[in-house]
């Protein structure tokens, strides 16, 4: 039976930290598509009990930001592959913030820098929930890819922002992603 709390604990964060993964879904833009991403590298922040940031990083689709700008809802989920079955879930409300925003500079400054930083998205936790995790099976974690990182890099700046221009500025379903802001 899954455990819930008002915010996370400091086991929570731990596990957090030890786990190469997590899961972002946000509620679709009317007649769209659910969004639910998997995300890596080192994106994340626990910034307090109730309150997370990462690191949007550029890739093929750009759903997360509009999604939240239409319906601020969002889960966040880790699991682990490991000896210790645990689904961590945090319930909450997010929004995306743009690189040329006003809090851009402080929530950067909360995250490391990486090559095609997108939006930071800020999540304002209101329910965590833990569980088993009993059906997760056993997976070994190796190494990060060095794919997206090389890929932004090859691009640079300029490349990035064009990038966003031609395959960022809308959704799967066509509505713009607000990503201009960053051109």
């Amino acid at each position: 039976m899954g455990k819930q709390f008002e915010g996370l604990s400091e086991e929570h964060t731990a596990f957090i930290a030890q786990q190469p993964v997590f899961f972002v879904a946000t509620v679709p833009l009317p007649g769209g598509h659910v969004n639910l991403s998997p995300k890596g590298m080192d994106s994340l922040r626990v910034v307090s009990s109730n309150r997370i940031v990462w690191l949007n990083l550029t890739g093929s689709g750009n759903e997360t930001a509009p999604q939240l700008a239409a319906d601020p809802r969002i889960t966040l989920m880790w699991m682990s592959t490991t000896l210790k079955p645990m689904i961590l879930r945090t319930y909450g409300t997010g929004r995306a913030v743009h690189r040329n925003d006003p809090d851009w500079p402080a929530l950067a400054g909360l995250l490391p820098d990486q090559p095609g930083a997108r939006q930071i998205v800020e999540v304002s936790i209101d329910l965590v929930q833990s569980s088993c995790g009993y059906a997760v099976p056993f997976l070994e974690f190796r190494a990060e890819r060095p794919t997206l990182k090389s890929w932004a890099e090859g691009k640079g700046e300029d490349g990035i922002r064009s990038y966003w221009a031609e395959r960022n500025a809308t959704t799967l379903n066509g509505q713009p992603t607000g990503i201009e802001a960053n051109l």
